[in-house]
């Protein structure tokens, strides 16, 4: 709320009661000039020590805590302001008395404990404005707190879209419908199988890509459909090596992500490397996680003070491991002998 319209809504509440009470006050005895002096100094004082304790609380960073210590602080310094501001009002109408400028009739009620009254009768005002205050502040703050988080889940789609972007690499369709182009007159049969593949591959990728995790064995099931994919193209210069453990079974990974680490050793290594070689797949149990290991030929030399990757994909995978990973999640990345070895960690 802005200043302009808060102050316009302070004006409206505490000059209306400022207003009502002088009108019930006239029904009982004639107003004079003091009285209604001192009614305005009431309606001021109010409006000052309810900005006062609205300004204390958000400065102070109350509304951020526990809802039973702002009740408790509010609870109590409340009446600390009250008593105050008649303390102040007791002053300055004793003063204005004293110098005859103002004048009360002689039936008005004076002294300390009517001046404790006035102090309750004022707590009890603010207490009911600082409950309509931060029943709105909070309601504002946790609609707030909605749209953020629905930007946040927009956001969040948005990268999906960007990662699902990254995963349907462009070449690797091209280079899949050429080879099922040249097939189809070699080997319909054959033709057919890797056609039924890659739209298996592309189905996964869409269906899945938007899930936290998946059956492992549908992870599998998809990478060796890809892997097939890019034996067509490559053909000898690509061998894998499969070593799954059938304890494994059962086991949940983030979509996408093994299929992430075969792309980025076909990529980043059997396609740099003259000859090709053989790829090795390991997952395995390891107590209570899940070891994924993917090993290739060629040489991984990072730049000074860049993060340990071999590629996008690796970024992609390190985002999938942070959000959908599980507790020690975590992914190495060893060279050595003219291979490079990616181990993923992650909660079975």
């Amino acid at each position: 709320m802005n200043t302009r319209r808060r102050s316009a809504i302070q004006a409206l509440l505490w000059g209306g009661y400022v207003a009502i009470s002088l009108v019930m006050m006239a029904s009982f005895q004639p107003l004079s000039g003091a009285l209604v002096f001192v009614m305005v100094c009431v309606g001021l004082g109010l409006w000052a020590c309810s900005e006062a304790l609205r300004a204390l609380t958000l400065r102070c960073g109350w509304l951020d805590g526990a809802p039973r210590a702002l009740l408790l602080r509010l609870l109590l310094l409340t009446p600390l302001f009250s008593v105050l501001l008649q303390a102040v009002i007791f002053v300055i109408s004793r003063g204005g008395a004293a110098l005859g400028l103002l004048h009360f009739p002689p039936q008005m009620p004076q002294g300390w404990l009517v001046l404790l009254s006035y102090a309750v009768n004022c707590s009890i005002l603010l207490w009911l404005w600082l409950a309509v205050w931060v029943g709105v502040t909070m309601v504002s703050r946790w609609r707030l707190g909605e749209i953020a988080k629905w930007k946040a889940e927009t956001a969040a789609r948005e990268l999906e879209l960007q990662v699902l972007r990254a995963q349907i690499n462009p070449h690797f369709l091209f280079n899949a419908l050429n080879n099922l182009r040249a097939l189809i007159n070699e080997d319909p049969t054959r033709a057919r199988e890797m056609l039924s593949r890659l739209s298996n591959t592309l189905r996964h990728t869409l269906q899945h890509s938007a899930k936290e995790r998946v059956p492992l064995a549908d992870e599998l099931a998809v990478v060796r459909d890809y892997v097939a994919l890019e034996q067509l193209h490559h053909e000898e210069r690509l061998r894998v090596d499969w070593q799954v453990d059938p304890a494994t079974a059962g086991a949940s990974v983030p979509p996408m992500l093994l299929q992430l680490l075969v792309e980025n050793a076909i990529k980043h290594g059997i396609a740099c490397t003259a000859g090709g070689g053989v790829v090795d797949i390991r997952i395995a149990r390891a107590g209570d996680k899940l070891q994924i290991a993917v090993d290739n030929p060629g040489q991984w030399k990072p730049e000074p003070g860049a993060p340990d990757s071999t590629g996008v994909g690796l970024v992609h995978l390190r985002e999938r491991l942070a959000r959908a990973g599980g507790t020690g999640a975590g992914c190495r990345i060893d060279a050595a002998d003219g291979r490079v070895n990616v181990t993923v960690e992650l909660a079975a």
